[in-house]
């Protein structure tokens, strides 16, 4: 049953100021188009869930000249999964095969900052780390996130471990959907009075204002193929829109700003706006000056359930300062504290003409994957039918490697 766990998670995969503990349940705003404009920002953190976990400390660690800090739900050390799916799902979410120790990943982490593709690890030492695994999450085994506990603290950083609340795999929010120790979508669970949000707040910043009843901010929807290497999100397995929940204090005045990071099956073309409505993270943005970007993975082929990259499904360098989905990240972070974004290149193509064969056909081709007997277009994800000789479907290319039907 673990392993079976393990296997879904995977391709699914995922002081303090006196305050207020009355529970906010301010809807987020309608999204509304635009761009990530200049801000004044004075600190820059990143948070994640599961794959989005894993994913804040690979943007932690190689960029530790950029973020300040992190806060982690359920996640593992750095590049534990050595670029393996199998490695992934044995060792570094259940614990059936042996994977790399701390002391291993640290030495890694040296090595490649001397050779460039990372940040000095000498940067995280007195960084804030919040980090969180629940009792009744049998998705990441609570051993591999005690791993990236020691990580972190061997390397000097300031670690605030929360282990003891009886949640299972998800975002906790006191505003949450669902019960506390679930592990079913959208991944944000009730654990009543308990708002680990605040606490992962208050350690990252040192003290935190209770949150807002009513958001006085704008929810920007924007296009992160402007922010991804070549322009087009789909074959580095990111979504057309991203967003960014900007408070009214924010448009005028400084800002921190916090990077938040999905699980799988969580990203927005799925279960829509519920981190960005339920994560409880707007309500202390407007009342704490800070921006959120909440980037947005999809699906593609090895990618079933839009998750982030960590065990090299899209690019052998995912862990890397050069990983195409880190550098479009930070990309984002740049243009928010006034950097702007970098030139992509946009041609103009004739409209794709539609390929219609067997979905056997179509795998042979490339053009779509297989999951459990189902046929899968690459890069949309979208569900074709049987995978045989006989289901014909018809899709067209609408970018590289990414397949649509017609």
């Amino acid at each position: 049953m673990r392993s079976r766990n393990a296997f879904l998670g995977l391709v699914a995969a995922t002081g303090l100021a006196v305050a207020s503990m009355s529970m906010s349940t301010a809807a987020v705003p309608a999204p509304q188009p635009g761009t990530l404009g200049g801000y004044d920002i004075t600190g820059t953190y990143v948070s994640g869930l599961s794959s989005g976990g894993f994913l804040a400390n690979q943007l932690h660690v190689a960029y530790s000249s950029v973020f300040q800090g992190a806060g982690i739900f359920s996640a593992g050390a750095y590049d534990c999964a050595q670029n393996s799916v199998n490695t992934a799902q044995f060792a570094c979410m259940d614990t059936f095969q042996p994977r790399k120790t701390p002391a291993e990943l640290e030495q890694l982490t040296r090595t490649r900052a001397t050779a460039g593709t990372v940040d000095p690890p000498q940067n995280l030492s007195g960084d804030p780390v919040w980090l969180f695994h629940g009792t009744a999450d049998q998705t990441v085994d609570r051993a591999v996130n005690d791993d990236l506990a020691t990580y972190y603290r061997d390397f000097g950083a300031g670690v605030v471990y929360n282990n003891t609340t009886a949640a299972g795999h998800a975002w906790v929010s006191p505003i949450g959907p669902n019960s506390c120790g679930s592990t079913t979508s959208p991944y944000v669970n009730n654990c009543g009075t308990a708002d680990p949000v605040r606490e992962m707040l208050g350690h990252l910043f040192g003290q935190v204002n209770a949150p807002a009843s009513t958001l006085s901010g704008k929810l920007i929807q924007f296009d992160q193929g402007r922010y991804v290497p070549g322009g087009n999100p789909a074959p580095v397995s990111m979504g057309r829109e991203g967003f960014a929940y900007v408070p009214r204090a924010c448009e005028t005045g400084p800002c921190k700003l916090m990077v938040t990071l999905h699980g799988c099956y969580q990203y927005y073309g799925l279960v829509g706006n519920a981190l960005m409505d339920k994560g409880h993270l707007n309500e202390y943005a407007d009342t704490n000056n800070m921006i959120v970007l909440y980037p947005q993975a999809t699906t593609m082929a090895g990618n079933p359930r839009g998750c982030w990259d960590w065990w090299g499904y899209q690019s052998a360098q995912y862990a890397l300062k050069s990983g195409p989905q880190m550098v479009a990240v930070v990309n984002m972070v740049k243009a928010l504290s006034g950097g702007g974004a970098p030139p992509t290149t946009t041609t103009t193509a004739p409209v794709p003409e539609c390929v219609t064969a067997s979905n056997y056909a179509h795998t042979t081709a490339g053009r779509a994957y297989v999951l459990y007997g189902q046929t899968y277009a690459v890069g949309s994800g979208q569900l074709l039918g049987l995978w045989n000789t006989y289901t014909t479907s018809s899709i067209r290319q609408t970018s590289p490697n990414y397949w649509v039907k017609c």
